[in-house]
């Protein structure tokens, strides 16, 4: 199909009515691409492309070789447009790896005079305190981690979880009056390197980067909001080259976690124990997940991975202990990303007494996601079809709102929330 010349045919020119917006999922195994339709209900995806990265370009989610990265999307990006047949100009592009800290700060004070009505900009002074503590709690501990004391940060995305007046939960506090007021607001930081890296490539890519978002905000925002506000889940997004874990409360994005275990781990335990190349051992583990594997080779790779699972597991448990302020877990866990395709994965997710030490009230369920579940997505290409596909399309919905493009009708506090980060 030919492209749609769009004045000229080049990527940093901007698109006439109707408005297009790439999602870029830049993963440690591959580089996913969307072009997205921008409608008033939201996006239809109209062409998808996606290139394996190379074993240097990415590490633990990070961009570690910024023109090997730029070629990868490049690839997934024309394979994309081929699709389509259009050239879209404004990206959003995701950000993962363990130096990515998101977290919910609460902050309560007193109003001096509780019979005023509460107007914005009361509302966006508290906000902005409950950011600027936010920010020093994710310096301290990325600094605490990596050692550098000066190390920069930037806020990537934030979002209202709650908010109390006298004890009574509301959603829009705008002409409440009342004296105690309750704010918690979630926010997600990263590294200012990680940060710049992903501006060259969208900048060496001409396309206009509209937003950078952190992924399991993404995800976890972008299912089960079509469900009431008492939705809550544990949402794990299992990538090549990290964990990033999204626990959602009574409606809010109450956290997130990261840790840099991935689908490369085993693949490298498994070509390591077999003494494959890499290419071969991952040939060998996706065989292993559709279940087309020789059954003498069965026993090798589960045996491979015994360890490994066990120590991932632990890994889930960590984390999940770190959300210590509510006082229970949600006993639902959802499931993305390529990694989650191993069948041993879920197997121990939901067989093994993992659980037990953490505040669930019962043995919580597994699922995976499926693209249907995204929503104001459409996927009209027909390549959309499983779990591993669920963070590009997360990312699409989160840079609809951003390109203002939202229904009009969302809350005072989502339209706070955006300026805020703008």
């Amino acid at each position: 199909m030919p492209l749609k010349v769009v004045e000229k045919l080049t990527r940093h020119k901007k698109p006439t009515v109707p408005k297009y917006l790439v999602s870029l999922d830049i993963g440690t195994e591959f580089v996913k691409a969307l072009i997205c339709k921008v409608t008033k209900e939201g996006l239809e995806v109209i062409g998808t492309g996606r290139q394996r990265q190379r074993l240097t370009d990415m590490q633990s989610g990070a961009v570690t070789d910024i023109a090997g990265v730029v070629d990868n999307c490049d690839t997934a990006l024309k394979m994309a447009e081929k699709m389509s047949g259009i050239i879209a100009h404004d990206v959003v592009i995701g950000i993962a790896g363990e130096l990515v800290k998101g977290t919910s700060t609460i902050v309560k004070y007193r109003r001096l005079k509780p019979e005023v009505a509460i107007e914005m900009p009361e509302l966006k002074q508290i906000l902005d305190q409950v950011q600027a503590k936010a920010l020093t709690a994710a310096k301290e501990q990325l600094n605490w981690e990596t050692g550098y004391e000066e190390l920069e940060v930037k806020l990537v995305n934030t979002a209202v979880v709650d908010v109390q007046i006298d004890g009574y939960r509301i959603t829009n506090p705008i002409g409440f009056q009342g004296k105690d007021v309750s704010i918690q607001l979630f926010c997600a930081f990263a590294p200012l390197v990680h940060i710049g890296a992903l501006q060259r490539v969208a900048k060496d890519l001409d396309l206009n980067l509209v937003s950078i978002t952190a992924e399991p905000f993404a995800v976890a925002r972008s299912v089960g909001e079509q469900e009431s506000a008492e939705f809550s889940a544990i949402f794990i997004d299992l990538g090549g080259g990290t964990t990033d874990i999204a626990l959602v409360n009574n409606g809010g994005v109450e956290g997130t976690k990261m840790f840099a275990i991935g689908g490369r781990s085993f693949t490298k335990r498994l070509a390591q124990v077999t003494n494959l190349s890499y290419e071969k051992a991952e040939e060998m583990k996706l065989a292993y997940s559709a279940g087309s594997l020789d059954r003498d080779k069965i026993k090798i790779v589960e045996d491979a991975f015994a360890a490994d699972i066990q120590v991932w597991l632990s890994g889930v448990e960590l984390s999940l202990a770190e959300f210590n302020r509510i006082d229970h877990l949600p006993a639902k866990i959802l499931l993305c990303g390529g990694g989650t395709g191993l069948p041993l994965i879920v197997k121990a997710l939901k067989e093994a007494d993992w659980y037990k030490n953490l505040p669930f009230t019962r043995a919580p369920s597994v699922n995976h996601i499926t693209p249907e579940q995204v929503v104001r997505i459409k996927d009209r290409t027909g390549k959309l079809i499983n779990y591993a596909d669920i963070t590009p399309m997360a990312l699409a919905n989160i840079g609809f709102d951003t390109i203002g493009n939202a229904d009009t009708s969302r809350s005072i506090l989502e339209k706070l929330t955006k300026m805020i980060e703008s």
